[in-house]
């Protein structure tokens, strides 16, 4: 493949016949939204100070409907609400974990779902979400992956994502409140390590965090938005550039030979030139460190020579090491490795200078955990035997 040659993937964003009716304004960015705005009549002169107006209502305080946006005219309310909506995925159910875990199933166009989760901590409120529906990669421990990709996620679907959440956890500050009078944040972090590979959907999932990003709106540090990859190589330093976000890598493996089979994107991306592109990001990004995610499977990647390995491997990058006990789901063909195994594992990459948190398994019980994600709408299980010869394992 030549060196220039566009990352791209055989799928729509979205539905091939554009639905009629007015336009969504969530997802828009600051000069999409300027554009529409002028589009409908707005002069030119006040499309920057609507376009501010309108980001602070929608972003900010959470109201979807213009009759609400009282510093606009009347007349200008009732323009808006003829040629737009402010419209947010549809909540299909929602189950609570016994950890506290929330799990959101979501239906967007074209009637397709995905699964969004919430993850409360004593520090921090972790929204996991989705940038496509299903799944391309077809990483063979991965619940996801077993669903067959359907087609990429608009800016406005992921981050409506965020505001189902913030819908949810009531945490719309009233109108009038600034950003900084809100008080904590129970949704604090944002991970795109749901269904799908952000970097095979990268303009809409930048878009997106640049929404999120902005401090008029939903204001979360770009410090505090990570986007897990399983090694898009190329996009690596677009990532950097053009979102500057936290990076999470998809790791799983020391070798080429075990990674083919656990991560497939591997036998286009291999492991050096992985671990070539993720040398720079954090001097280009300006980021503290990488996540190297790695989930412990029983004798297929857990054993003291594979932790000698990644510690080679990431020498001379700064990072952190996410050990992650695999999350089993019906029809599984790995098994989660022993504790005492997962801490010798832990033990070793410790004693090399990396922290290596061990993960602590969450919404398991609502198959909300890491993953476990699939949609409703494909819940058709192949065999342990069938996704094991996918696998290579069998």
């Amino acid at each position: 493949m030549a060196a220039d040659a566009p990352i791209t993937q055989d799928v729509l964003t979205i539905p091939r016949k554009m639905p009629e009716g007015p336009i969504n304004l969530v997802g828009l960015t600051r000069p999409q939204l300027k554009d529409a705005l002028i589009a409908i009549g707005t002069p030119e002169k006040q499309a920057k100070m609507r376009v501010n107006q309108l980001w602070q209502w929608i972003y900010h305080w959470g109201v979807r409907d213009f009759a609400e946006m009282t510093n606009l005219a009347k007349d200008y309310r009732a323009k808006l609400a003829e040629h737009f909506v402010v419209a947010i995925p549809e909540v299909v159910s929602h189950n609570v974990s016994a950890d506290g875990t929330r799990k959101y199933l979501v239906r967007i166009a074209g009637g397709h779902e995905v699964e969004v989760v919430y993850i409360p901590e004593t520090d921090r409120g972790t929204l996991c979400i989705s940038s496509q529906v299903g799944c391309t990669l077809t990483c063979s421990f991965c619940h996801t992956g077993t669903q067959k990709l359907v087609r990429n996620l608009t800016a406005g679907e992921i981050v409506g994502q965020i505001m189902v959440a913030r819908d949810d956890l009531d945490e719309w500050p009233a109108p009038g409140t600034g950003t900084g009078d809100a008080g904590p944040r129970r949704l604090s972090n944002i991970v795109l390590m749901g269904m799908g590979e952000p970097l095979y959907n990268f303009e809409n999932v930048r878009d997106a965090m640049k929404i999120a990003m902005d401090g008029e709106g939903i204001s979360l540090s770009r410090r505090r938005i990570t986007l897990s990859t399983s090694g898009v190589v190329p996009e690596i330093a677009r990532t950097a550039d053009e979102i500057g976000c936290m990076l999470a890598i998809s790791f799983h493996g020391t070798t080429d030979e075990i990674r083919d089979k656990l991560v497939p994107i591997n036998k286009r991306w291999p492991i050096a030139d992985l671990v070539e592109a993720l040398r720079a990001y954090p001097k280009a990004s300006n980021s503290e460190r990488i996540t190297f995610e790695y989930v412990m499977l029983k004798d297929v990647n857990d054993s003291d020579e594979d932790a000698r390995r990644l510690i080679k491997l990431i020498e001379g990058i700064p990072a952190k090491i996410n050990l992650i006990p695999f999350n089993e789901w019906p029809g599984a063909p790995y098994e989660r490795s022993d504790w005492s195994r997962i801490k010798a594992f832990a033990d070793i990459i410790y004693k090399a200078g990396y922290a290596s948190p061990i993960r602590t398994p969450r919404g398991e019980d609502i198959m909300a955990a890491c993953g476990q994600l699939k949609s409703a709408t494909d819940r058709a299980r192949k065999s342990r035997k069938e996704i094991a010869a996918e696998a290579g394992l069998g």
